[in-house]
């Protein structure tokens, strides 16, 4: 199939840095802009609307979103970036020295969002007195619960030690379930909901993680179901267990259930997030973040509904 023509289709450009697509019940896709910062809509003709702003530039830099039990959208606030220009594009990194943690950061937070008022209110800044460094990619599983990555912040010759957390939607109950992690990005579920997905940017690997139920590890050494020469970022599940990874720079990296494995090339250095359709069209939607562009592109299989919709 991938070796066929795919028909693709730019829905909107000109975004700020967009990643954390999110398709609607009215089909529009609801994407952050991280150095936007801000929380926009994308009608389905393009239309790109905005819905939330957060105040400081500096200190903010939504990242992953995903819509939870009570309706609002949840998204990972990395506490901002360091924003560079190269060749027209805007990177989240001071490129001389690599840092990306910006001047005025203070921490990273999970932040709930009214979609109808804007409102912005932050759920999640620390647990058990370690500030959240960057968090990055949030999923829901059955239960109303979330998995969230903290892939950390960079300084000059630093590097924070990323996590993966589990919690509660009403501020009541955080843990850290994987700790010392090098630079844990997407995360996502498997159909039944046993297993946990989480790829690394750095190493370029693709983890999965069993669990015993809902927020609870069998162990916290995962399984390597693919390991890389590139780096990875955001994910989404196909109905049938594939899980499709952005990879920079290569496109999407398809990993099947038996974990063969291959990619899709994607037009751009920055394949950033993917979603998939919510409906029987199956067509993938790819953020390109170096572009600023969300594109839409015929896929061969359905992606797996999301727990919380609205």
């Amino acid at each position: 199939m991938f070796g066929m023509e795919r028909n693709v289709t730019v829905l909107a450009t000109g975004l700020d840095f967009p990643e954390g697509p999110v398709v609607m019940d009215d089909g529009s896709i609801v994407l952050v802009e991280i150095s936007g910062p801000r929380l926009s809509r994308v009608t389905p003709d393009g239309v790109r609307e905005t819905i939330a702003e957060w105040e400081d530039p500096g200190s903010a830099g939504p990242n992953g979103a995903a819509v939870g039990p009570d309706g609002c959208m949840y998204v990972c606030n990395n506490g901002g970036f360091i924003w560079t220009e190269h060749k027209g594009m805007r990177f989240p990194l001071d490129r001389s020295t690599g840092a990306n943690q910006a001047p005025n950061y203070v921490s990273g937070s999970v932040d709930r969002v009214d979609l109808t008022t804007g409102e912005i209110t932050q759920v999640y800044h620390e647990f058990e007195g370690d500030h959240l460094c960057g968090p990055n990619d949030i999923v829901f599983d059955t239960t109303g619960g979330f998995w969230f990555t903290d892939l950390g912040k960079q300084r000059p010759r630093e590097i924070d030690k990323g996590a993966v957390y589990y919690a509660q939607p009403d501020g009541s109950s955080i843990q850290r379930c994987i700790d010392n992690i090098d630079h844990p990005n997407g995360c996502g579920l498997s159909p039944d909901g046993k297993t946990l997905y989480v790829a690394q940017t750095t190493t370029g690997r693709l983890w999965a993680y069993d669990l015993e139920e809902p927020g609870v590890l069998k162990s916290r050494r995962g399984r390597c179901i693919a390991n890389t020469l590139g780096s990875l970022d955001s994910l989404a599940v196909e109905e049938d267990g594939t899980v499709v990874v952005a990879a920079l720079p290569d496109g999407l990296l398809v990993v099947r259930p038996d974990e063969s494995h291959e990619y899709v090339p994607i037009d751009g250095p920055l394949t950033t997030n993917v979603a998939f359709s919510r409906d029987d069209a199956n067509v993938a939607y790819v953020t390109e973040s170096g572009s600023g562009s969300l594109l839409a592109l015929d896929w061969p299989r359905p992606g797996l509904e999301l727990n919380f919709s609205c």
